[in-house]
Protein backbone atom coordinates (compact mmCIF):
# COMPACT_ATOMS: atom_id res chain seq x y z
CA UNK A 1 0.00 0.00 0.00
CA UNK A 2 1.07 3.48 -0.51
CA UNK A 3 2.14 5.60 2.09
CA UNK A 4 4.06 8.42 1.25
CA UNK A 5 4.59 10.90 -1.43
CA UNK A 6 7.54 13.09 -1.21
CA UNK A 7 8.43 16.48 -3.39
CA UNK A 8 11.82 17.06 -2.74
CA UNK A 9 13.20 20.37 -3.73
CA UNK A 10 16.53 19.23 -5.06
CA UNK A 11 18.15 16.13 -6.59
CA UNK A 12 19.86 15.55 -3.22
CA UNK A 13 17.11 15.44 -1.39
CA UNK A 14 15.35 12.94 -3.70
CA UNK A 15 18.32 10.88 -3.52
CA UNK A 16 17.81 10.99 0.28
CA UNK A 17 14.39 10.05 -0.27
CA UNK A 18 15.76 7.01 -2.22
CA UNK A 19 17.89 5.90 0.40
CA UNK A 20 15.48 6.32 2.97
CA UNK A 21 12.46 4.52 1.28
CA UNK A 22 13.72 1.24 0.08
CA UNK A 23 9.94 0.48 -1.03
CA UNK A 24 9.95 3.68 -3.26
CA UNK A 25 10.26 4.72 -7.04
CA UNK A 26 10.79 7.89 -9.13
CA UNK A 27 7.73 9.58 -10.55
CA UNK A 28 8.13 11.86 -13.52
CA UNK A 29 4.83 12.11 -15.60
CA UNK A 30 3.17 9.63 -13.93
CA UNK A 31 2.28 7.62 -16.66
CA UNK A 32 4.41 4.23 -15.84
CA UNK A 33 4.17 4.56 -12.02
CA UNK A 34 0.45 5.53 -11.09
CA UNK A 35 -0.88 2.49 -13.31
CA UNK A 36 1.03 0.14 -11.03
CA UNK A 37 0.13 2.48 -7.86
CA UNK A 38 -3.80 1.63 -9.20
CA UNK A 39 -3.08 -1.55 -9.26
CA UNK A 40 -2.30 -2.14 -5.95
CA UNK A 41 1.19 -3.75 -7.21
CA UNK A 42 3.23 -4.93 -3.85
CA UNK A 43 6.72 -3.94 -2.30
CA UNK A 44 5.55 -0.25 -3.59
CA UNK A 45 5.12 2.00 -0.80
CA UNK A 46 6.50 5.52 -1.85
CA UNK A 47 6.61 7.62 -4.57
CA UNK A 48 9.75 10.58 -5.15
CA UNK A 49 8.30 13.04 -7.54
CA UNK A 50 10.46 15.13 -9.56
CA UNK A 51 8.07 17.81 -9.99
CA UNK A 52 10.08 20.63 -8.13
CA UNK A 53 13.79 19.58 -9.45
CA UNK A 54 13.13 21.76 -12.45
CA UNK A 55 14.83 19.34 -14.94
CA UNK A 56 11.95 20.14 -17.89
CA UNK A 57 14.31 22.11 -19.63
CA UNK A 58 15.66 22.14 -23.59
CA UNK A 59 19.28 23.81 -24.51
CA UNK A 60 20.44 23.90 -27.91
CA UNK A 61 23.67 25.02 -28.83
CA UNK A 62 24.56 24.60 -32.32
CA UNK A 63 23.84 20.73 -32.96
CA UNK A 64 24.26 20.11 -29.34
CA UNK A 65 21.13 19.29 -27.39
CA UNK A 66 20.52 18.67 -23.77
CA UNK A 67 16.93 17.63 -22.54
CA UNK A 68 15.97 17.63 -18.85
CA UNK A 69 14.60 14.03 -17.97
CA UNK A 70 11.55 15.40 -16.52
CA UNK A 71 10.68 17.30 -20.09
CA UNK A 72 7.47 16.02 -21.38
CA UNK A 73 6.91 14.62 -24.78
CA UNK A 74 4.90 17.40 -25.96
CA UNK A 75 7.16 20.13 -24.92
CA UNK A 76 9.67 17.98 -26.96
CA UNK A 77 7.71 17.74 -30.03
CA UNK A 78 6.80 21.66 -29.91
CA UNK A 79 10.53 22.81 -30.04
CA UNK A 80 11.32 24.21 -33.17
CA UNK A 81 14.77 23.29 -33.27
CA UNK A 82 13.75 19.51 -32.31
CA UNK A 83 11.44 18.97 -35.48
CA UNK A 84 13.28 16.10 -36.85
CA UNK A 85 11.95 14.18 -33.76
CA UNK A 86 8.29 15.38 -34.26
CA UNK A 87 7.17 12.37 -35.76
CA UNK A 88 8.48 9.93 -33.34
CA UNK A 89 6.52 12.63 -30.72
CA UNK A 90 3.53 12.17 -32.36
CA UNK A 91 3.55 8.21 -33.16
CA UNK A 92 3.59 7.80 -29.30
CA UNK A 93 -0.17 7.70 -27.10
CA UNK A 94 -2.56 10.72 -27.25
CA UNK A 95 -2.28 14.46 -26.86
CA UNK A 96 -2.84 13.88 -23.51
CA UNK A 97 -0.51 11.02 -22.43
CA UNK A 98 2.39 13.26 -23.95
CA UNK A 99 1.29 16.22 -21.99
CA UNK A 100 2.14 13.82 -19.02
CA UNK A 101 5.16 11.50 -20.49
CA UNK A 102 8.81 12.52 -20.24
CA UNK A 103 11.48 11.60 -22.16
CA UNK A 104 13.55 10.07 -19.14
CA UNK A 105 10.39 7.79 -18.05
CA UNK A 106 10.36 6.59 -21.79
CA UNK A 107 13.82 5.17 -20.98
CA UNK A 108 12.03 2.90 -18.57
CA UNK A 109 8.92 1.74 -20.77
CA UNK A 110 8.61 -2.24 -21.33
CA UNK A 111 8.43 -3.12 -25.45
CA UNK A 112 6.54 -2.77 -27.12
CA UNK A 113 6.51 0.93 -26.12
CA UNK A 114 9.33 3.53 -25.52
CA UNK A 115 9.74 4.74 -29.01
CA UNK A 116 11.24 8.08 -28.03
CA UNK A 117 14.19 5.55 -26.33
CA UNK A 118 14.66 3.81 -29.59
CA UNK A 119 15.66 7.30 -31.17
CA UNK A 120 17.85 8.46 -28.26
CA UNK A 121 19.73 4.97 -28.96
CA UNK A 122 19.95 5.68 -32.41
CA UNK A 123 21.19 8.93 -31.63
CA UNK A 124 23.70 7.44 -29.49
CA UNK A 125 22.34 9.85 -26.84
CA UNK A 126 24.17 9.92 -23.24
CA UNK A 127 22.49 10.27 -20.07
CA UNK A 128 23.27 12.42 -16.82
CA UNK A 129 22.78 10.04 -13.82
CA UNK A 130 22.31 12.10 -10.57
CA UNK A 131 24.25 8.89 -7.40
CA UNK A 132 24.93 9.12 -3.78
CA UNK A 133 28.45 9.97 -5.18
CA UNK A 134 27.87 12.90 -7.55
CA UNK A 135 27.21 13.06 -11.12
CA UNK A 136 27.96 10.79 -13.89
CA UNK A 137 27.44 10.75 -17.82
CA UNK A 138 26.23 7.05 -19.56
CA UNK A 139 25.43 6.13 -22.47
CA UNK A 140 22.26 5.48 -23.07
CA UNK A 141 22.76 1.91 -24.89
CA UNK A 142 24.49 1.10 -21.30
CA UNK A 143 21.24 2.18 -19.53
CA UNK A 144 18.73 0.40 -21.23
CA UNK A 145 20.84 -2.78 -21.23
CA UNK A 146 21.68 -2.33 -16.76
CA UNK A 147 19.51 -0.21 -15.72
CA UNK A 148 20.60 2.68 -13.41
CA UNK A 149 19.96 1.09 -10.18
CA UNK A 150 17.70 1.92 -7.51
CA UNK A 151 19.11 5.00 -5.66
CA UNK A 152 20.09 6.76 -8.63
CA UNK A 153 17.62 9.16 -10.94
CA UNK A 154 18.10 10.30 -14.58
CA UNK A 155 18.86 13.64 -14.47
CA UNK A 156 19.07 14.97 -18.29
CA UNK A 157 19.71 13.41 -21.74
CA UNK A 158 22.40 14.51 -24.19
CA UNK A 159 23.01 14.03 -27.74
CA UNK A 160 24.06 15.62 -31.41
CA UNK A 161 20.93 16.88 -33.43
CA UNK A 162 21.61 14.92 -36.93
CA UNK A 163 22.20 16.77 -40.05
CA UNK A 164 19.30 17.10 -42.38
CA UNK A 165 18.24 14.48 -44.49
CA UNK A 166 20.26 11.91 -42.11
CA UNK A 167 18.19 11.28 -40.11
CA UNK A 168 15.34 8.65 -40.76
CA UNK A 169 11.84 6.64 -38.58
CA UNK A 170 9.06 4.63 -39.13
CA UNK A 171 6.68 2.94 -36.50
CA UNK A 172 4.14 0.43 -38.03
CA UNK A 173 0.89 0.35 -35.47
CA UNK A 174 -2.38 -1.55 -35.78
CA UNK A 175 -4.35 2.02 -35.44
CA UNK A 176 -3.05 5.56 -37.49
CA UNK A 177 -2.60 6.63 -33.61
CA UNK A 178 -2.60 5.74 -30.05
CA UNK A 179 -0.97 2.46 -30.49
CA UNK A 180 2.10 0.28 -29.54
CA UNK A 181 4.58 -0.83 -32.00
CA UNK A 182 4.62 -3.84 -34.28
CA UNK A 183 7.95 -2.56 -35.10
CA UNK A 184 9.99 0.69 -34.55
CA UNK A 185 13.19 1.86 -36.57
CA UNK A 186 15.13 4.96 -36.12
CA UNK A 187 17.78 5.50 -38.15
CA UNK A 188 20.63 8.17 -38.25
CA UNK A 189 22.93 7.59 -41.61
CA UNK A 190 25.59 10.74 -41.87
CA UNK A 191 26.66 10.90 -45.18
CA UNK A 192 30.06 12.02 -47.27
CA UNK A 193 30.55 12.07 -50.89
CA UNK A 194 27.01 10.85 -51.68
CA UNK A 195 27.68 7.76 -49.64
CA UNK A 196 26.85 6.66 -46.03
CA UNK A 197 30.00 7.61 -43.76
CA UNK A 198 28.03 6.43 -40.40
CA UNK A 199 25.04 4.46 -39.57
CA UNK A 200 23.29 3.88 -36.41
CA UNK A 201 20.61 1.63 -36.36
CA UNK A 202 17.64 1.33 -33.59
CA UNK A 203 14.76 -1.11 -33.30
CA UNK A 204 11.68 -1.82 -31.52
CA UNK A 205 9.24 -3.87 -30.68
CA UNK A 206 12.44 -6.60 -31.29
CA UNK A 207 13.38 -7.27 -27.92
CA UNK A 208 12.61 -6.63 -23.92
CA UNK A 209 14.54 -3.34 -24.39
CA UNK A 210 15.17 -1.37 -27.63
CA UNK A 211 17.89 -2.90 -29.66
CA UNK A 212 20.85 -1.90 -31.99
CA UNK A 213 20.92 -3.87 -35.40
CA UNK A 214 25.06 -3.48 -35.78
CA UNK A 215 24.77 -5.58 -38.74
CA UNK A 216 22.75 -4.12 -40.91
CA UNK A 217 24.30 -0.79 -40.19
CA UNK A 218 27.70 -2.05 -40.77
CA UNK A 219 26.52 -3.16 -44.64
CA UNK A 220 25.35 0.31 -45.21
CA UNK A 221 28.74 2.38 -44.47
CA UNK A 222 30.18 2.96 -47.49
CA UNK A 223 26.93 2.44 -49.42
CA UNK A 224 24.70 4.70 -51.47
CA UNK A 225 21.53 4.86 -49.75
CA UNK A 226 19.56 3.39 -52.67
CA UNK A 227 17.07 0.37 -52.85
CA UNK A 228 19.39 -2.27 -53.18
CA UNK A 229 22.03 -1.03 -49.97
CA UNK A 230 18.63 -1.42 -48.30
CA UNK A 231 17.36 -4.29 -49.06
CA UNK A 232 20.83 -5.85 -48.17
CA UNK A 233 21.16 -4.50 -44.55
CA UNK A 234 17.55 -5.27 -44.26
CA UNK A 235 17.86 -8.40 -44.51
CA UNK A 236 20.29 -8.19 -41.70
CA UNK A 237 18.16 -6.41 -39.46
CA UNK A 238 16.64 -10.26 -37.85
CA UNK A 239 20.63 -10.74 -36.86
CA UNK A 240 20.28 -8.68 -34.03
CA UNK A 241 16.68 -8.93 -33.14
CA UNK A 242 14.74 -10.76 -30.92
CA UNK A 243 11.08 -10.29 -32.16
CA UNK A 244 8.53 -11.19 -29.88
CA UNK A 245 4.64 -12.51 -29.75
CA UNK A 246 2.05 -9.94 -27.99
CA UNK A 247 -1.28 -8.96 -28.28
CA UNK A 248 -0.22 -6.64 -30.82
CA UNK A 249 1.41 -9.02 -33.20
CA UNK A 250 3.39 -12.41 -33.51
CA UNK A 251 7.21 -12.58 -33.36
CA UNK A 252 7.01 -14.37 -36.89
CA UNK A 253 4.63 -11.17 -38.29
CA UNK A 254 7.20 -8.36 -36.23
CA UNK A 255 10.22 -10.85 -38.28
CA UNK A 256 8.47 -10.21 -41.69
CA UNK A 257 7.62 -6.94 -41.27
CA UNK A 258 10.38 -5.30 -40.09
CA UNK A 259 12.82 -5.44 -43.56
CA UNK A 260 9.85 -3.92 -45.14
CA UNK A 261 9.58 -0.87 -42.47
CA UNK A 262 12.57 -0.82 -42.68
CA UNK A 263 12.88 0.25 -46.22
CA UNK A 264 9.94 2.61 -46.00
CA UNK A 265 11.50 4.37 -43.16
CA UNK A 266 14.53 5.04 -45.34
CA UNK A 267 13.44 5.81 -49.00
CA UNK A 268 10.33 7.85 -47.02
CA UNK A 269 7.79 5.59 -48.71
Amino acid sequence: MLRAIDVPQTTAEALSSLARARDALVIGGGTLVMPKVQAGISGLGALVSLSRLKLDKIAIKGDKVTIGAATTLAAIGEERGLAFLQPAIESVGSPTLRNLATIGGNLFTEQPYGDIAVCLLALDAEATVATKRGMKKLPVAELLKKGIGRDAIVTAIGFKKPEKGTWFYRKAMRRAANSASIVTIAAHCSQSKGRVAKARIALGGCGTKPVLAAKAAAALEGQKLDADAIAKAGALLIQDAAPFTDAYASAWYRARVLPVHFRRAILGE
